[in-house]
């Protein structure tokens, strides 16, 4: 068995309430949180020159982390898309194409990293703001994970469904359970449950609650997304 923990982020390309574009402190909230595992969404990548405009790069050199950019979305300014970054060792890692037709281009970043010698799956991913980009998106999702190539599977993400009943929810809480709802939007005052982290099997999942400290209020317009989560013994899956 291996304990470790994890958080799910829209950093919202590290634009805080207060109008400050602040990896750092981004950073600062990463390595305060304890996370082993971290998904990141909205993260911003640009080729200026500067350090921390290339922000997938910033924050795992902050952290000390290992890095997986994921940007499906390119601007004129850069690129934009999803991290994941871990102190643990990356096995493997595959870029993913969620977008659903015209819409938005979407991606997810589907890896197995080594955990006290065995194999996790992590998928980081944000969905589309269209009901119907949603559903197709939740479809091709769980034909993936499916597809149980290791013992443990987590997936982070900013669900962006607004609505607690929707039926993307409902088909995600079939395959890995429900859970409490969790609000994390908006930072300041949070009354939706955007952000997700959800774990299979889910007896592997601990607990599970927003992380809060002086820099998260503003920091984003998301509040980070903690779980704890242990990996079972082989003889429980069977």
């Amino acid at each position: 068995m291996a304990l470790f923990t994890a958080l799910s982020y829209n950093v919202h390309e590290c634009l805080g309430l207060d109008g400050k574009r602040d990896p750092a402190r981004i950073g600062e909230i990463i390595k305060a949180s304890g996370a082993d595992i971290v998904g990141l969404q909205e993260v911003h990548i640009e080729s200026d020159g500067r350090v921390e405009s290339h922000q997938a790069n910033y924050l795992a050199a902050a952290t000390n982390f290992n890095a997986v950019p994921g940007c499906f979305l390119q601007r004129r300014n850069g690129h934009f898309g999803n991290t994941l970054l871990t102190r643990f060792r990356i096995l493997s890692a595959e870029q993913l194409d969620m977008t659903i037709g015209r819409h938005e281009p979407r991606g997810a970043i589907d890896a197995d990293i080594e955990i006290d010698g065995e194999p996790v799956r992590v998928i980081v991913t944000h969905f589309g703001l269209s009901p119907y980009e949603r559903r197709c998106q939740v479809t091709k999702l769980l034909r993936l994970v499916a597809d149980a190539r290791t013992r443990v599977t987590m997936v982070m993400c900013d669900l962006n469904e607004w609505w607690p009943h929707g039926r993307p929810l409902k088909w995600m809480e079939q395959y890995f359970g429900k859970h409490k709802l969790l609000p994390t939007f908006p930072a300041l005052c949070p009354v939706f449950c955007l952000d997700r982290i959800w774990v299979y099997p889910s007896s592997a999942l601990l607990e599970m609650a927003p992380f809060r400290n002086s820099f998260t209020r503003i920091a984003s317009d998301h509040l980070p997304l903690k779980a704890s989560i242990q990996t079972p013994e082989p003889e429980i899956l069977g």
